[in-house]
């Protein structure tokens, strides 16, 4: 049996429930010097000058951790920003997050943009934020320096990104970069979709949803996963696949994982809420790449998650202006890729896992524990002895409307709004202090710039 705690607390949490390492249970919480100091039964009596009592229709949650965020800062920071992020953020439950290497100008390909991205988000961030390198055409040179600078690991694409200044990698490139990273073993992200194959598919254009999901086949995402899995298995490299939409995939992920190659996989709440076939026309705040698909396609990623192929699922946050989405003309063609929906994440999970006979437990396995782990944060995504105290008071049987004029992201675009969630998020503590909630004394930025050697 573990010695009861000692001591006095800075503050103390209890909760008739709380969703610790092992499920859902009750118990009390110490917290000192920002990390968790002690988890003892509700009863336990625990000395603090503060003590939070949850309402019976609360429960005490990990802090969650959301590993693919474009902030779009600096360069675009009319599509986002720090500040506007990571409030959005800490107002979904979100307490750390890693921001992707484009599309910020510059976009993060080196150390001198990695420092760039760090000097401007110090001191504006209201949550843990930490940086993913980028690997593209003609940096292999960069690549450990960025490691040696911290960050949690690199992007690449296998096809346009949608911006100039963030190539893709060929064939041999892609090679050669995974070679290089295997000696370090840093961890690659893929954006797998195959250009080749969608240069021979129908080209995006129109109002109809149908036609542009044509331009995106799954076939494009199929074959660009395969290559990454035969890869790493021939190499040895860490690799994950980003924002799976293509349930086709999942069976090679199973069988490369049986065979030991080194591949995590996640998801995002679009692709477990939406569906092409109730997509109208010209609704281009669902454009997104790779694309939402298929009802039937969806709940088989359900079934993905229940299985433990896929590891996690995170937001892949890509905002922009109102304009980019060319409401105007409603044209999948030209409008800008990519869901906005950082504050909304926990809600849009939650809502479509209870249906479908989840715990809560679950989706703070997806959202907090796997994805901390799948990116080396140590000490956060679980509510044990030694972690940051980032916790968030969740309201699972409460509901709104999304409003998206009322979100805390910089542009009022969201394909959620006026969708009915269930669960509130009424409270977010970041390293033991309040950030979100009625317990929150300051407005201001509490949020630390980290590494992937302080986090380990």
């Amino acid at each position: 049996m573990p010695e009861p705690a000692t001591g006095t607390f800075d503050v103390v949490f209890r909760a008739r429930r709380l969703i610790g390492p092992n499920g859902e249970t009750s118990g009390t919480v110490g917290v000192r010097d920002g990390r968790i100091a002690a988890v003892e039964a509700l009863d336990a009596r625990l000395d603090a000058p503060r003590t939070i009592e949850l309402a019976e229709d609360e429960v005490l949650l990990p802090g969650l951790v959301d590993t693919h965020v474009h902030v779009n800062d600096p360069g675009r920071a009319e599509w986002e920003g720090f500040e506007t992020a990571t409030r959005a953020a800490a107002a979904g439950g979100i307490t750390t997050l890693l921001d992707m290497p484009l599309n910020s100008l510059p976009p993060t390909i080196d150390t001198q943009s990695l420092e760039v991205k760090r000097k401007t988000a110090r001191d504006k961030v209201h949550i843990d934020v930490g940086f993913w390198g980028g690997a593209v055409h003609g940096n292999l040179a960069e690549l450990r320096g960025l490691h040696e600078s911290g960050v949690f690991g690199f992007k690449c694409f296998l096809l346009h990104s949608g911006v100039d200044e963030f190539p893709p990698l060929n064939a041999t490139e892609l090679d050669e970069a995974l070679r290089e990273l295997a000696g370090y073993d840093a961890l690659m992200i893929v954006h797998a979709e195959d250009s080749d194959a969608i240069e021979h598919a129908p080209t995006a254009h129109g109002e109809t949803y149908r036609d542009f999901l044509a331009s995106r086949p799954r076939g494009a995402e199929n074959f660009a996963i395969a290559q990454v899995i035969e890869l790493a298995r021939r190499i040895g490299a860490r690799v994950h696949i980003l924002h799976l939409s293509s349930s086709d995939a999942l069976p090679m992920i199973a069988s490369a994982r049986a065979d030991g190659v080194r591949v995590t996989v996640e998801t995002c709440p679009h692709y477990l809420s939406f569906a092409a076939e109730e997509i109208p026309d010209g609704a281009t705040q669902f454009k997104c790449c790779p694309p939402i698909r298929e009802a039937r396609n969806r709940e088989l990623l359900w079934q993905g998650l229940a299985g433990g192929i896929i590891d996690c699922v995170v937001s892949d946050h890509s905002p922009c202006t109102p304009e980019l989405k060319r409401f105007d003309i409603g044209d999948f063609g030209v409008a800008w890729g990519g869901v906005a929906s950082l504050q909304l994440g926990l809600s849009a999970v939650w809502t479509q896992a209870r249906v479908r006979g989840f715990e809560l437990a679950d989706v703070v396995n997806w959202m907090s524990r796997r994805p901390a782990e799948f990116a080396g944060l140590r000490r956060k995504g679980s509510i044990a002895v030694g972690q940051d105290a980032d916790l968030c008071v969740f309201a699972p049987d409460d509901a709104f409307v999304v409003d998206a004029a009322k979100l805390h992201h910089r542009n009022a675009v969201s394909a959620y709004h006026g969708r009915p969630l269930a669960g509130v998020v009424r409270a977010t503590w970041l390293r033991g202090r309040p950030i979100v909630g009625p317990d929150a004394e300051s407005a201001a930025p509490q949020g630390e710039l980290i590494t992937r050697t302080e986090a380990s």
